[in-house]
């Protein structure tokens, strides 16, 4: 498939737990950069490669729900909540091209996701089903490439997004993002020592914490 006016739609996984600010910032700049028709935000069941979410499925998706509201460029898919076992990036991919035969799918990772590419279950098939946008970070150009993954892009790097739009899948762009320092793991510790999560988290998110005592955070916090 070719031809300047192909679709993009995004897919952005993970735990989700919780969204923040960081991770909305850094799927907005990629729906501007890349005039994405939609991004995907997709909650996994069961990581693979961390443990177990601290709250449930449930929180994690209406928590999710709320971040997104008044966005419409920004969609919350279910599809991996709704599967058994682990949730691979493969498999979900797979599903998104049956659904979207007309567009092309762009897999956004995070530099540590994509450095760690090489132990995901059926890595290298991802380029099959999408390209690869790579959300970098100020230091991405000091950190040593696993050999196997240096291998694999060698070709499919782009330096545009035409490329993207011409080809139905297996290029790998490096996309700036807004630098934000914050992670779901420290705003989980911060709320387990009584601090606040406000502006760290969309107000809609921090007030569902706060009034379900997610994370340890009391109702009568910050």
């Amino acid at each position: 498939m070719s031809g300047a006016a192909t679709p993009l739609v995004g897919m952005f996984g993970g735990t989700f737990d919780p969204v923040h600010n960081a991770h909305l910032r850094a799927a907005l700049d990629i729906v501007e950069a890349g005039h994405l028709e939609q991004l995907r935000l997709i909650p996994c069941h069961v990581p693979p490669h961390r443990g177990d979410p601290e709250v449930t499925t449930r929180q994690r998706l209406a928590m999710l729900r709320l971040a997104v509201r008044g966005e419409p460029r920004l969609v919350v898919d279910e599809r991996e909540l709704q599967r058994d076992g682990p949730s691979y990036t493969a498999d979900t991919l797979a599903t998104l091209q049956s659904d979207f035969p007309h567009a092309h799918l762009c897999l956004l990772l995070g530099t540590d996701s994509f450095i760690s590419l090489p132990t995901w279950e059926r890595w290298r098939e991802l380029a099959e089903y999408a390209h690869v946008i790579v959300m970098t970070r100020p230091d991405y150009d000091a950190l040593a490439l696993p050999a196997a993954l240096g291998q694999w892009l060698r070709g499919r790097e782009v330096a545009e997004w035409r490329p993207l739009r011409e080809h139905r899948a297996g290029y790998v762009l490096h996309q700036d993002v807004t630098a934000m320092a914050v992670s779901a793991t420290a705003i989980r510790d911060r709320l387990r020592q009584g601090r606040s999560g406000r502006y760290l988290l969309p107000d809609a998110v921090w007030d569902y914490i706060r009034d379900n005592g997610l994370y340890g955070a009391g109702a009568d916090a910050g």
